[in-house]
Order: C-alpha cells, then structure tokens, then sequence
C-alpha cells in the first residue's frame, strides 16, 4: 500500500473542512431527488454523503428518521430506541434532526447523559445489554 506524503503531518489549512459552513449547508441545502448524486445512499457504513453535494443534510436524516418510526410501527417494535453519535463534524446535527422526528412520534429515546459521544459499539452494547432477558418490549438502536 502506498503511504501518503502526508501522513504523520499536521494538515495544511486548506485541506481542512470549514466546519461552520458545513453545518450551515447542512441546514439550508435542499436535495434534488431527481439528482441521483443528491438521494439517500446507504452503505456498509449506513447513510453517506456531503452536506456541500446536499448529498447528507437535515432533509435526508428528517426522511430517514420517519421511515424507522413508520417500520418500528408496522413492525410492532415498542421498546425504546437507543439513539447514538460519534465524533463527525454533523453528528450533532443529525442527531438533534433524528431525535426531532423520534419524539414527534412517541418513540421512547435513550440517549446518553451530558451530550457524550455514543458511537455504534456502544449504542450496540446498550441494546443487548437492555434486550437480555426480555421478550417483548426490545430496543434497537441508531447511530
């Protein structure tokens, strides 16, 4: 594998990401869902995309967010959500959208005391160690 010559070095300031204008795009940036550039796109890693190509901003976790209400209905899940961010530039954001959309519609939402990051293997953690032993009532999770 080739290493980059960048590697071990701090980086130069025009290779940084303008978190602000960011967050600002994250909120004010209308998709096209005729663009397939600018639709929801999942990978193995779950929702992907740049708030600046309005391919990951508030209306996609919006949508997101009430599809999981809509399929946690029709499948009768009624145990709490375990809700989860990490340390990327818009996981606030998005978690504040998500968390919205989840309480708008009744869902029972755990999340962590004082706004600490709760990447996916801990929100993980929560669940099974919620879920063990019970039969109804389970919880799941999103990140």
């Amino acid at each position: 594998m080739k290493v980059s010559p960048f590697a071990g070095k701090p980086a130069e300031p025009s290779k940084l990401v303008n978190v602000p204008k960011l967050i600002t795009a994250y909120y004010t940036e209308i998709p096209d869902p005729s663009v397939p550039e600018q639709r929801v796109t999942f990978g193995t890693s779950g929702h992907r995309g740049s708030a600046f190509q309005k391919a990951f901003n508030e209306w996609h976790i919006l949508a997101i967010s009430q599809a999981i209400c809509l399929y946690r209905r029709q499948q009768k899940i009624d145990g709490p959500m375990f809700l989860g961010m990490d340390t990327h530039a818009l996981s606030m954001p998005a978690f504040a959208s998500a968390l919205e959309v989840l309480a708008a519609n009744g869902v029972d939402v755990m999340i962590a005391e004082d706004d600490e990051y709760t990447p996916t293997p801990v929100v993980s953690h929560a669940i099974l160690t919620y879920n063990r032993g019970r039969k109804t009532g389970l919880a799941d999770g999103v990140v």
